[in-house]
């Protein structure tokens, strides 16, 4: 086989750029816990009945020619030996950018695959450009050196340490052997709480949405031009949301009350829930807005953010220096 692409995104499957595509979207780096090694490690292993449907990175793929297919039941290792170029295509948002240098760590121990990678500088949106774009599109491609393996693995360890410190000191480095990297660290530190708000840069920016007269869901969750954020997808807003409005002391009234009792991963049910929401700020939302108030001092903190867990006890935040609980 000659050419394969490690994607996080599906668009790139409209195209024939590749022999075969894999977006590798099982894993959301940027929300909730991380998976663990033992995990990961199962994820690329060869599939065995121990595989759930989509727990193998094979199970995303678009389409298998038919002389490839037979294949597909490999360890990821393996299967990149049978190609002659792996293309890494990843674009500037911070979870694809999080899913490259995991790739790029996993693969760092061996040599024979590294020869055969390249890295697509991929500097727009992979999801809005159109397969005509992406085949007319003269995307650089660059070799993975030494210090891409250094770079990459060194942020990988450090995004998965028990606090946000081994991140921020990266910012201290040089890290142009990745261009990407650099913006995508600075979108994930400010999403650490505030210190003077409590709450994070895409939590401070639905508010003030709010607050400006956007008073339904759908502005908040997907218009990216306007919201101005880019780390969370739309289910992971409305988790957000959530929590702004259904607290001890809410910052956002308005939010259906029926999802309070839906479970998160029935999503069937809350999109329409969301829909119905007409949303605006309490006083005390008036008040963060205004950077008179701190949420976390009237309501619980629980999310993670990396390898790091935030709660009200143990909150570090970005303001914009890191500050220690």
């Amino acid at each position: 086989m000659k050419r394969l692409i490690l994607t996080g995104q599906y668009s790139l499957e409209r195209t024939d750029l590749a022999d075969v595509v894999i977006p590798f979207i099982c894993f959301r780096f940027v929300w909730g816990p991380l998976p663990s090694p033992d995990e990961l490690a199962s994820y690329v292993a060869a599939r065995s009945d121990t595989h759930a449907p989509g727990a193998h990175w094979s199970d995303y793929a678009g389409r298998w020619p038919d002389a490839i297919g037979a294949r597909k039941d490999l360890g990821l290792l393996e299967f990149c030996r049978h190609c002659e170029a792996v293309e890494l295509w990843f674009d500037p948002t911070p979870n694809d950018q999080l899913q490259r240098v995991w790739l790029l760590d996993y693969f760092r121990s061996y040599p024979e695959i590294v020869a055969r990678l390249r890295l697509r500088l991929v500097d727009f949106d992979l999801n809005a450009a159109s397969g005509e774009e992406l085949g007319r599109w003269q995307v650089p491609a660059v070799a993975v050196t030494r210090d891409v393996l250094e770079t990459a693995s060194a942020t990988w360890q450090a995004y998965r340490m028990t606090t946000p410190e081994a991140c921020f000191d990266l910012l201290g480095r040089d890290l142009s052997a990745l261009p990407l990297l650099r913006p995508a660290l600075f979108d994930l530190l400010e999403e650490l709480p505030s210190g003077t708000t409590g709450l994070g840069a895409t939590e401070m920016r639905m508010l003030e949405l709010i607050a400006s007269g956007y008073e339904r869901t759908n502005a908040l969750f997907h218009l990216r031009s306007l919201r101005q954020t880019r780390i969370f997808n739309e289910w992971e807003h409305g988790y957000l949301l959530d929590g702004l409005a259904h607290g001890p002391i809410p910052a956002v009234a308005g939010l259906d009350d029926e999802l309070r009792t839906i479970g998160r991963e029935n999503l069937g049910k809350r999109l329409p829930a969301y829909h119905r929401s007409r949303l605006s700020l309490t006083e005390f939302g008036k008040a963060i807005v205004a950077h008179k108030e701190d949420f976390s001092r009237h309501n619980p903190i629980d999310r993670w953010w990396g390898g790091t867990r935030l709660t009200n006890d143990r909150l570090w935040r970005w303001n914009p220096v890191l500050m220690k609980p």
